[in-house]
């Protein structure tokens, strides 16, 4: 299966690849290189995001997409938690390429604010937490009206986390899926 480079120009969005440096959970780079890819159907939805969000004069940041199963494997061995890393051998819906991590941003390229940074698991991550202020409720509120209009589905536990309906119809994939690796 082929997956699409998600960069500009073709897609207007900003890159802050996470697990391509040490400003991630693990505290150290998981990918050797900072790119990001997505089966076709999850790109023509992200495409759609793009256009939704600049009508509302907004921008996307894209922290992650498709996760080879080896990465995935990297992060379940520092932190095997269900209920924010999905285990490996059933498969995330990062390592089947029709997931994505990601924020808004405004128009001058400031983030918008989410009430915790990305990779937070806290309660204070989950959708519909009342725990954070107004304004991060407001960011959050917008982000999902987004990208459910785009046509994704969303996880709980992680604002920023949204995949494909029905992911698991789609194949796990590794590293060998890409011409150049990202591990």
């Amino acid at each position: 299966m082929t997956l699409i480079a998600i960069a500009p120009p073709e897609f207007d969005v900003t890159l802050e690849i996470a697990y391509a440096t040490a400003a991630n959970f693990t505290g150290k780079p998981i990918y050797r290189r900072a790119a990001a890819y997505l089966h076709a159907d999850a790109a023509a939805r992200l495409r759609r995001a793009i256009v939704l969000a600049a009508s509302a004069g907004l921008r996307i940041k894209l922290f992650d997409a498709f996760r080879p199963s080896e990465a995935q494997w990297a992060l379940w061995s520092h932190t095997p938690d269900p209920d924010y890393i999905a285990d490996p051998r059933k498969g995330s819906p990062h390592t089947r390429g029709v997931a994505v991590d990601l924020t808004l941003m405004a128009a001058d390229g400031a983030a918008l604010e989410m009430g915790t940074g990305f990779d937070d698991f806290s309660e204070r991550a989950h959708h519909g937490n009342t725990e954070i202020d107004a304004e991060a409720q407001r960011n959050r509120m917008t982000l999902l009206g987004i990208m459910t209009a785009a046509g994704w589905d969303r996880y709980d536990f992680e604002w920023w986390h949204y995949q494909l309906f029905e992911a698991e119809r789609y194949p796990l994939l590794g590293d060998d899926a890409l011409a150049e690796g990202l591990m």
